[in-house]
């Protein structure tokens, strides 16, 4: 397994754990959060919180998913990485720092994903198991 997917695993169970706290915190107690009066997107934070809940919950799934290295765990990981991109950039008029650092987890798990080398038909990795300056 590749250290880029260990590492966008890790982070997208991190992210995801934060985002599901962000939600319960949303849900619990509106007055945690301060709401930007004339935002574009002005949401209920009980409905952005049960977003964050939802999502969270299974960004973290999706990031246990990874260390598995089937495929589909990763094509789900950039979805849902995405969704959490999208999620937290409509999330900063109420966190503002919080949501910029789980955007930037969220934009770190996409790159990692999308540059980590893809298996072969034997499953192993591109150049495993070859030296540097020998003929494969």
């Amino acid at each position: 397994m590749s250290g880029w997917i260990v590492f966008a695993g890790v982070m997208m169970i991190f992210g995801g754990l934060m985002a599901l706290f962000t939600g319960i915190a949303a849900i619990a107690e509106d007055d945690v959060f301060v709401a930007t009066r004339n935002y574009a997107f002005e949401y209920d934070l009980t409905g952005w919180g049960f977003i964050h809940l939802i999502l969270g919950a299974v960004i973290v799934v999706a990031g246990f998913a990874l260390f598995t290295g089937a495929l589909w765990a990763r094509a789900v990981g950039v979805v849902l990485a995405g969704l959490g991109a999208l999620s937290n950039f409509l999330w900063i008029p109420y966190a503002p720092f919080w949501a910029l650092t789980l955007l930037a987890i969220d934009i770190f798990v996409i790159c990692a994903l999308c540059a980590a080398p893809r298996r072969s038909a034997t499953g192993a990795e591109p150049g495993a198991g070859a030296r540097p300056g020998t003929a494969a």
